[in-house]
């Protein structure tokens, strides 16, 4: 459940991390619920919309301090009334749990 993906912490990754695949992929996708879109088994994305750009900024920043919390980056894109996250272990060119744990804790920062 999503629950269980904002309880654990994003772990250190190395290019030895093992990229997800396959089924494990879609099981992961399942618990972050809706919105969620896995492209091409390497990355996440998500598009959130706002009523303003104060609004998306502020999402913005909420999430870029997770990010910073969880030591697990991603790219931003601010527009007015839109932000879209994507999300994806630069380590190993694809994607991890981190990944997953960091796009639950971007919901929960709505």
């Amino acid at each position: 459940m999503k629950t269980e993906l904002l309880e654990k912490k994003c772990g250190p990754c190395s290019k030895k991390t093992e990229r997800l695949k396959g089924e494990v992929v879609g099981e992961w996708q399942r618990q972050l619920g809706d919105g969620w879109t896995v492209i091409e088994e390497h990355h996440l994305e998500k598009d959130y919309n706002f009523k303003n750009f104060r609004d998306a900024l502020d999402f913005t920043n909420r999430v870029g301090a997770v990010a910073e919390q969880e030591r697990h980056h991603l790219d931003i894109s601010l527009a007015w009334g839109k932000v879209k996250l994507t999300v994806w272990t630069h380590a190993i060119d694809g994607l991890s749990e981190n990944d997953f744990i960091l796009a639950a804790k971007a919901d929960a920062a709505r």
